[in-house]
């Protein structure tokens, strides 16, 4: 399964070195990430995860959310 998130930081910069910092709490949740974009022209990130424990997965979405920019997220499964 996979996680898609769109969200659009205040600052780019910032975001990056705080998710950087978070990636043992992602790990723990069941969470890798396969790919992080930045939108070209303008703020906004766009991050792919791999979800191998949906629900902790869903759990650490819930915690960002209440504490992040407004994040768009959907779980995925291969078609």
């Amino acid at each position: 399964m996979n996680l898609l998130a769109h969200l659009a930081p205040a600052d780019d910069d910032t975001w990056k070195r705080d998710f950087d910092a978070t990636a043992v709490q992602r790990m723990q949740a069941g969470m890798t990430v396969l790919q992080l974009w930045r939108q070209a022209d303008g703020p906004g990130v766009t991050a792919l995860f791999e979800v191998n424990d949906r629900k902790k997965a869903q759990a650490w979405f819930d915690r960002e959310t209440a504490t992040s920019p407004a994040i768009e997220a959907n779980f995925l499964r291969t078609a």
